[in-house]
């Protein structure tokens, strides 16, 4: 593009979005980023990184402009500042813009910061994920960075990353996951492991733990997560823990989960989320959890019945026999029986208060 190109084309924009930056000064910026030196696009590339950090018009007027083609072209200079530079503003112009991510991939930016994620450059390669991140928010783009050899390296930054490094991980790891072909990847790297390990890490009602059980609450239709998840120390039990601690999202995520397990393979599964004290969570669920959570803490209960029932009934009286049913198998005999006893009692005693104030409700108001 030549220099009267640029200004015309300029001159076609929107220059109010930018009001704060002056007709000259923008076309020295951009003009910088497309044919000044290398110094010369560093600077440009800060700079538009500062524009488009907290306004969405600046990002619309500057990738329109042309800003995008450049910026990616930077990521492959020898240069690690200019790579720094182009990742903050490719970042940058991504965030709550769904066309410039869109853009963004088009230009070829994802093999590019593939390449960048195998580095030894600690920093380089998480921004390089972070990026990834952004762009992964995309539906479009699901398909093409899940073929891409991203997911690999993001396993490996979940598993060695800096703690920011580690979060964007997880997170880009989730983004792709609702794209089905993205799972298995994330299993062939073995992102069972470091999931657990991080999930035991976060605190169980942070934004972090949800994305992490729902993420394995999706690889959890394949037998390998599932006998890893097993396998893995503490696995079950830090469901188990999210299921009692979580957001309420969190806590439908864990115990789906478990409910999978146990519905693959009762014989194989069963015992061992027996073992991880389950009962009392799964009792507070079918009165406090969210519908959908309330619905699978039943049929997780009715599942770990010995032997199980045949029953679609989940009233106190069921939710009772259910919990001293398990409780006489999961007791051993030197434990204090009549006081877990009266704990699961007291827990149904709160799900049949519960049920008896809103059958009061529903009557009051036909009666009115």
């Amino acid at each position: 593009m030549e220099q009267a190109d640029l200004e015309k084309e300029l001159d076609t924009l929107d220059l109010e979005s930018v009001s704060v930056r002056s007709r000259e000064a923008l076309r020295e910026l951009l003009w910088a980023l497309l044919y000044g030196c290398i110094e010369e696009k560093i600077r440009a590339a800060y700079e538009i990184a500062v524009l488009t950090k907290s306004s969405a018009k600046r990002r619309a007027y500057l990738a329109a402009a042309g800003a995008i083609s450049p910026l990616v072209s930077m990521l492959s200079s020898s240069s690690v500042e200019a790579q720094d530079a182009s990742m903050e503003a490719l970042l940058n112009l991504a965030i709550k813009h769904e066309r410039n991510k869109v853009k963004i991939v088009k230009a070829g930016a994802v093999p590019i910061l593939v390449e960048l994620m195998r580095l030894e450059n600690a920093s380089l390669r998480e921004s390089a994920a972070a990026v990834i991140l952004t762009l992964s928010a995309s539906n479009a783009n699901k398909p093409l960075i899940g073929s891409s050899g991203a997911t690999a390296l993001l396993v490996d930054i979940l598993l060695c990353g800096s703690v920011q490094g580690r979060v964007d991980a997880v997170m880009a790891l989730y983004n792709l996951s609702t794209h089905h072909d993205n799972l298995m990847p994330i299993l062939d790297a073995g992102g069972i492991a470091p999931l657990i390990l991080l999930l035991k890490e976060c605190r169980k009602a942070s934004k972090v733990a949800e994305k992490t059980t729902a993420l394995l609450q999706s690889l959890m239709v394949f037998e390998e997560a599932r006998s890893a998840i097993a396998a893995e120390e503490g696995g079950v039990l830090t469901l188990v823990e999210v299921l009692e601690e979580g957001s309420l999202q969190s806590r439908e995520h864990a115990v789906s989960a478990l409910l999978i397990m146990c519905q693959s393979s009762r014989c194989k599964y069963r015992q061992a989320i027996l073992q991880e004290g389950v009962i009392p969570g799964l009792l507070e669920l079918t009165v406090q959890g969210t519908v959908g959570a309330k619905q699978k803490a039943k049929s997780l209960l009715q599942l770990l019945r010995d032997p199980p029932r045949s029953t679609r009934s989940s009233s106190p009286a069921v939710l009772k026999s259910i919990a001293y049913d398990i409780s006489s198998h999961v007791d051993s005999p030197e434990s204090d029986s009549v006081s877990a006893k009266k704990m699961l009692t007291d827990m149904v005693q709160v799900s049949t208060e519960q049920s008896v104030h809103c059958l009061q409700k529903s009557n009051h108001k036909y009666s009115t």
